[in-house]
């Protein structure tokens, strides 16, 4: 089975823009927002959605940073990781899919400590939340 989504990396005064997420029978764990393309939506117009419905926040696309393509629990995945800035909103949990319980700006030392949805994604949130520190 195929799934392609995008996530966004969203920093903010050296911290990165994360939400505890799950379904409700499942412990809870963090992720940077992400989910689903859907139909004839361009993976940067699924970033841009998919911060808006999970955080509340409007964000604008700076810069494409990376693709994950491999397995994932199972399923060949492709992942657009982008790079956004805030332009608007403040933090609100509206997912149409009701899996967002929380949103939270993390520090590399507090990313170092939480769980994780995809624990093979902490390497890449590490490197790019400790670029951002060092230019910060």
């Amino acid at each position: 089975m195929f799934w392609e989504g995008s996530s966004c990396i969203c920093l903010h005064k050296g911290k990165l823009l994360m939400v505890l997420q799950g379904k409700q029978e499942e412990e809870k764990r963090w992720s940077i927002p992400s989910g689903g393309i859907e139909a004839n939506e361009t993976p940067e117009d699924c970033c841009v959605r998919e911060v808006w419905e999970e955080t509340g926040y409007v964000v604008k696309i700076k810069e494409k940073l990376h693709i994950k393509d491999g397995l994932s629990f199972g399923y060949h995945v492709k992942v657009h990781y982008f790079l956004a800035e805030i332009v608007s909103g403040s933090p609100t949990v509206q997912d149409p899919d009701g899996l967002i319980y929380d949103i939270r700006w993390v520090s590399l030392e507090e990313l170092d400590q939480l769980p994780l949805s995809f624990p093979e994604d902490r390497s890449v949130l590490r490197h790019f939340l400790s670029s951002a520190s060092r230019i910060m």
